[in-house]
């Protein structure tokens, strides 16, 4: 099971009942009130439904760190809302709130739903799809500069680039702080950085979304690299420091594995060691220079993101016919998701295609 959140646009007005839900949580907070008991605040939630009132006591006062409290929004647990599969719409009956068009997935329940000034935020429980066996390995590529994603099939030599537009936020938005900065303005940086934030994920939701579906299409597992602690071990020269801690290349990770596990696609890592490097033709150390490579062997000259995103694919396909050698060699009965569970579980850099 897995839980998913629909962001939904509605129209009315609940500011007072998210005054009067702000009100609750500080009187929970200042009194550290750990029983979420409405009596305690009758006085002061007004037309606050008491089923809201509650929640918001239960979220804020179990939480023991907090010394004050900010956006508070309207919370409706899920016995409290009606859900029309005819027309696939929601019914709020305590905020009299009508939702059309809303769940777009079969889900088995509707677990909560937080309402702020804009949007209904709708958490429901979804099925997990049974994992595909592939028949192609995708690679994809995940880069600091350039596109953020470049993905490509070795069996089609299909190729797709992805995600351009973030290299150009990050240096915009860079330049954007500097001025602020230099001016004094120091209160619109952090207004200056969330949006910048918000352009990126947004961007890393469209990209993540192409590649499942690609890999969907394809009847392929997305393959990746594993960039565990990279941030530690990569050298940080000055020019590419920014580039580096900008990258949010976990939260695509992230974005991808969910979305994937939707559609019951495999998501698998292999090692990181020399994929920009080696030629994708031949195997042999090749020659890198930015986006440019070329093979001294083979002579083979390829787009340096291109190169390593088939270099990740190919890894895979060593890594999975290396397993069933080795399974065969034992006798053993093999059945292809033991077969990906097992290429998954001996990533050794040294056992790879030369």
């Amino acid at each position: 099971m897995s839980i998913l959140t629909f962001k939904i646009r509605y129209d009315m007005n609940m500011k007072p009942l998210l005054r009067l839900a702000f009100d609750v949580a500080v009187f929970t907070v200042k009194n550290k009130i750990k029983s979420p008991n409405t009596t305690f605040v009758k006085d002061i939630r007004g037309d606050l439904p008491s089923a809201i009132a509650c929640q918001v006591m239960k979220k804020y006062g179990h939480q023991k760190t907090i010394k004050e409290v900010h956006n508070v929004n309207l919370i409706v647990p899920g016995q409290g809302i009606k859900y029309f599969e005819e027309t696939n719409s929601i019914w709020i009956p305590c905020l009299k709130l009508h939702l059309e068009n809303c769940i777009p997935y079969e889900f088995v329940k509707i677990n909560q739903a937080e309402i702020d000034n804009e949007y209904v935020y709708v958490s429901v429980t979804v099925k997990d799809i049974p994992v595909m066996t592939p028949q192609h390995f995708i690679g994809v590529d995940r880069n600091t500069t350039g596109h953020i994603a470049v993905a490509a099939n070795p069996e089609t030599g299909k190729i797709a680039k992805l995600g351009k537009k973030a290299i150009h936020t990050h240096k915009k938005y860079s330049s954007i702080r500097r001025n602020l900065a230099h001016d004094g303005e120091f209160g619109k940086l952090k207004d200056c950085k969330d949006r910048e934030s918000r352009i990126v994920r947004d961007l890393n939701h469209k990209v993540s979304r192409k590649l499942v579906s690609m890999a969907k299409e394809q009847n392929a597992a997305l393959v990746f690299e594993d960039l565990s602690g990279i941030r530690k071990t990569k050298k940080q020269y000055r020019s590419f420091k920014y580039a580096l801690h900008s990258w949010s290349f976990y939260q695509l990770q992230q974005f991808v594995e969910y979305k994937a596990k939707l559609l019951g696609v495999p998501v698998l890592y292999v090692d990181p060691a020399y994929t920009s490097q080696d030629c994708s033709r031949c195997g042999a150390r090749g020659q890198r220079d930015r986006k440019s490579f070329k093979c001294p062997v083979c002579g083979h000259v390829d787009h340096a993101d291109v190169n390593a995103a088939f270099n990740i694919a190919l890894r895979q396909y060593d890594l999975v016919n290396r397993c069933q050698k080795e399974m065969m060699a034992r006798g053993t009965l093999i059945s292809p998701s033991a077969l990906l569970a097992e290429s998954q579980a001996t990533i050794e850099p040294t056992a790879f295609r030369r």
